[in-house]
């Protein structure tokens, strides 16, 4: 099986395309969702967390609107599929993640699949990853209710952040920001729902 084109309109780069088609999503899924891997919805992968849908992670990686040169930061690398998609599209990605079990699985799945333009953090997402900053783009897969300081000043300018803000068992809204002359341009997508950025591991 393959997604088919005409089911999501709302991806049009070609090189994003590419990628949904390419990357093998039954490999991130869990023994009891082996059989979803073409199921365009968000799948549990444990500890509270999910894989989000495919249609969802393309369309918000496409907002980042990647060119293959940049250094790219991942807020929550949950299953690694996410991180995945920008891995084949960016020069580097740097990913953090709160939750050391699924990390750890997410970097045996990559290695597998022979990614080696990934660095992965064990961390507190709210604090991003300054080490390696500033960023061209910041992929953020979880809910904040509102946009982290620190992830703003990691920002590149001329860089763009796409990332859902608002309540956790709310609707939030999934924001593409892009820094110009040191202000932010703050462009409202779409609504969704995603797991809230959280401090500490459950």
């Amino acid at each position: 099986m393959a997604w088919r084109r005409e089911y999501m309109p709302e991806i049009t780069d070609d090189r994003v395309w590419d990628a949904l088609n390419s990357i093998p999503r039954r490999r991130f899924l869990g023994e009891a969702y082996q059989d979803d891997e073409f199921l365009d919805a968000p799948l549990p992968i444990g500890f509270g967390q999910t894989i989000s849908q495919p249609s969802l992670v393309a369309y918000m990686t496409q907002l980042l609107m990647l060119e293959g040169h940049e250094k790219v930061l991942e807020i929550g690398t949950g299953s690694g599929y996410q991180t995945a998609f920008l891995a084949r599209l960016a020069k580097e990605v740097y990913t953090v993640e709160v939750i050391k079990p699924l990390q750890e699985r997410a970097k045996e799945i990559l290695k597998s699949l022979g990614y080696t333009n990934i660095h992965y953090k064990i961390g507190n997402g709210f604090d991003g990853w300054e080490e390696h900053a500033p960023y061209d783009a910041i992929m953020v897969t979880c809910a904040p209710e509102r946009v982290p300081k620190a992830l703003i000043d990691q920002l590149a300018e001329g860089g763009r952040m796409v990332i859902p803000v608002g309540p956790e068992h709310s609707v939030q809204m999934l924001y593409r920001i892009t820094k110009v002359d040191g202000r932010l341009n703050k462009e409202p997508i779409c609504h969704v729902r995603f797991v809230p950025m959280i401090e500490k591991q459950p």
